[in-house]
């Protein structure tokens, strides 16, 4: 609970027991007061004195009080009277006297009705100002939300970076001019006002930024896009100033905003104009980093996923100068992020970190991350003392194929669909000219899919040629291609309709965005993606004639029917090895590449008696029907 709660909290209570306070100072008055006086006027009581009706009275000043003779009381207010107790004294009346109290009805009464209504103003005046919107700058809505970072133990560095070498050497280029800014002026160097770090989720642009801070000795605002907007036009602009204003006066020092791609999308795009709310928070930043005042000692450190939509005008040298792309690590850079991860983590004298380095292309940081996690927690699980190599195969099959469903029961027609599906697709795709090896088979329903052929390219891969683009749509279409060669076209399934759709992508993808059609040509025939929000959306069309249009589509068509004729002429060629396949998937359920190629030569597959065991879960595995 942040401080600010907590006076909320604390004030709340205070208003909350001076109202009962006041509550019970009235009942104390009206109990004292009691439930049936009756109010006299003087006149009125001198004619019960005379009438002998008064029992009794008692006198405070200028206050009698008294009962009648039949209990009944009264109270009443008497001016100078030296004729009074003598008049009492006569009718025989009990006279008590009692001390005049302090007349505090001049103060008591009005502040006792007038605190309710300060406390209630005072209580709606507090949640006024903490709610968004209903109080300007004098309530806090238009201050800058940036955290500033201070020095902690276990601060992040860039030795706690790895994978991202280049941008870490750019990085480093600031960090020195923070600290000694006269090495690069001497020369007529200027350190860039801004840097944008561009890269696909996961690849460390927030852990960059955050070793940044570890590294410059000092001050680090860091914020979120997100919170410069408010539904409120003017509030994002004014968060933009009073961070800006705060960063000019603990120059020099960095400030970081993560996802600025919520704040700089491209200006024009809106149905309403340019007048709302982001578009001015946007202008405001473009002017803070690069108008007629001068922000010198600020650096804006920038990450995005999309720097496709950001306005042309942010990107300009002379407010972000410098873009820094970080891509997914190669080969070398996953080895040394593997080590950074795994320092806390006791490995087996089996293990070689450059196998699992290869055997991981296409991840990611943070894939890599969540593989060391998932193989600690799988050999916890099993009760070792160290991580294996057997822990990082599972857990790299868990992290892309997703979690065995062993409780998931199939009769025996969809396990023996499935195995021939699974089989006819790993058959193709060892014999297609162009393929990645064959990593795993599995019919065991993992995630969404009830079976899955895992492929794992031997190195990493920039572009894709022709030939493994055919050969990809051919594996893709040896699902449906054995289901029909073995069951029939009666009985072909709907467990293809995701290789389909991939299929029709990728081909739709050669012929109208990679020029691989003859008859189209090399020209793109894409719709205009850009922009695809608010206005730009609907004022979108299609760029591409009917006609046209059309002749895609048999385009299309004709790849896929290539595809499948290829797939079909190899599962026919080799059905031998399919019938083999099939029943290894029957009888194992999951075959490694090794495995399937033991198979296919005759030999039973090497089955390791530890992976035979019984899946570890908290429920027990159904056996097969």
């Amino acid at each position: 609970m942040s401080s600010s709660d907590r006076r909320f909290l604390s004030f709340g209570a205070c208003a909350v027991a001076a109202l009962i306070l006041i509550a019970l100072v009235n009942l104390y008055q009206a109990r004292k007061a009691g439930p049936h006086v009756t109010p006299l006027s003087y006149s009125e009581f001198l004619d019960n004195v005379e009438s002998g009706r008064i029992a009794g009275v008692t006198m405070a000043g200028h206050s009698i009080e008294g009962f009648f003779t039949d209990h009944r009381l009264f109270r009443t207010y008497a001016a100078d009277d030296p004729e009074l107790v003598k008049a009492l004294r006569a009718k025989g009346i009990a006279i008590t006297a009692e001390a005049p109290p302090a007349d505090k009805s001049t103060w008591v009464t009005p502040l006792t009705n007038l605190l309710p209504m300060l406390l209630l103003a005072g209580v709606a005046l507090l949640f006024l100002r903490r709610m968004p919107g209903m109080g300007g700058r004098a309530t806090g809505l238009g201050k800058s939300k940036a955290k500033l970072l201070a020095e902690v133990p276990d601060r992040v560095t860039f030795r706690d970076v790895a994978g991202v070498d280049e941008a870490m050497e750019s990085l480093q280029e600031i960090v020195d001019f923070l600290r000694d800014s006269s090495k690069f002026e001497r020369l007529g160097g200027r350190i860039p006002r801004g840097v944008l770090l561009v890269g696909p989720p996961g690849t460390g642009k927030t852990l960059l930024a955050r070793a940044v801070a570890g590294e410059a000795n000092v001050p680090f605002y860091t914020i979120s896009g997100s919170n410069f907007v408010e539904m409120f036009v003017g509030v994002g602009a004014s968060r933009v100033r009073d961070l800006f204003e705060q960063a000019k006066k603990t120059a020099p020092c960095i400030v970081f905003v993560d996802e600025i791609d919520a704040v700089g999308r491209k200006r024009g795009a809106g149905l309403g104009g340019g007048n709302d709310e982001r578009e001015q928070t946007l202008n405001q930043l473009l002017v803070e980093m690069d108008g007629f005042e001068s922000n010198k000692g600020v650096i804006l450190i920038a990450a995005t996923n999309r720097p496709d939509i950001l306005d042309p005008a942010l990107l300009r040298p002379g407010r972000f100068d410098r873009e820094i792309v970080l891509a997914n690590p190669d080969v070398l850079g996953r080895r040394h992020i593997l080590g950074v991860h795994l320092r806390n983590v006791p490995l087996s004298a089996e293990v070689d970190l450059q196998v699992v380095a290869r055997a991981t292309p296409g991840f990611s940081g943070a894939d890599l991350m969540n593989l060391v996690n998932e193989a600690a927690l799988l050999a916890a699980r099993r009760n070792k003392t160290a991580v294996g190599t057997r822990e990082f195969d599972d857990a790299k099959d868990t992290v892309t194929m997703g979690v065995e469903r062993r409780t998931h029961v199939m009769s025996e027609d969809e396990r023996r669909l499935t195995a021939y599906r699974e089989g006819g697709r790993a058959i193709v795709a060892l014999h297609v000219p162009s393929a990645d090896p064959v990593h795993k088979v599995t019919i065991v329903t993992r995630g969404r899919d009830t079976g899955m052929v895992k492929q794992v390219p031997e190195d990493d891969r920039l572009f894709m040629t022709l030939e493994q683009m055919t050969s990809r749509l051919a594996i893709m279409m040896a699902g449906r291609c054995a289901e029909e060669m073995i069951f029939g076209r009666e009985k072909v399934t709907s467990g293809t309709a995701g290789d389909i759709e991939e299929a029709t992508k990728l081909a739709r993808t050669m012929v109208t965005r990679w020029g691989l059609s003859e008859k189209l040509g090399t020209v793109a025939y894409g719709e205009n993606e850009e922009e695809v929000f608010l206005g730009h959306s609907v004022t979108r069309t299609n760029n591409v004639p009917e006609e046209t249009a059309q002749t895609i589509a048999v385009e299309v068509r004709k790849l896929i029917d290539a595809a499948r004729t290829q797939a079909g002429r190899l599962l026919a060629a080799h059905r031998d090895q399919l019938e083999t396949l099939a029943q290894g998937l029957l009888q194992f359920e999951t075959l490694s590449g090794e495995d399937i190629r033991n198979l296919i030569d005759g030999r039973p597959p090497a089955r390791d008696i530890e992976s035979e065991a019984a899946p570890e879960s908290a429920v027990s595995a159904v056996e097969p029907t």
